[in-house]
């Protein structure tokens, strides 16, 4: 009776740890995406977080021939990044990114996460 309760006790920490993996570490997918930077700000409560949101232009489902706008919201890790972020606002940049299947407090209010500056024009 003891062991099995040992045994179970330890299979539902497993399945608990593997769910929080997977929530909050695996990376989900990663990518690219282009536009210009509209806002690059730290912020936060008990974390402060480096947030920033990036204005993708292109043909969408709007009015037939105009031009609709696409928002891209995403947090930023890394400081460094965040300070080219901050000192180049409305600039055009690539950014890539990694997104997650949740948001850490810590690591940002999105989750989506850029990791590296690809290009800036």
């Amino acid at each position: 009776m003891k062991k099995s309760l040992w045994i179970t006790l330890g299979v539902v920490l497993l399945l608990l740890g593997v769910f929080v993996w997977y929530k909050y570490f695996f990376v989900f997918g990663e990518g690219v995406k282009s536009g210009y930077l509209n806002y690059a700000m730290k912020k936060g409560y008990v974390f402060k977080t480096y947030e920033g949101k990036l204005i993708q232009e292109g043909f969408g489902r709007g009015k037939t021939g105009t031009i609709t706008s696409y928002e891209f919201e995403f947090s930023v890790d890394d400081p460094e990044i965040f300070k080219q972020l901050e000192t180049n606002s409305g600039k055009t940049f690539d950014l890539h990114y990694k997104e997650y299947n949740g948001a850490l407090p810590w690591r940002g209010n999105t989750k989506f996460v850029v990791d590296k500056v690809v290009n800036m024009k």
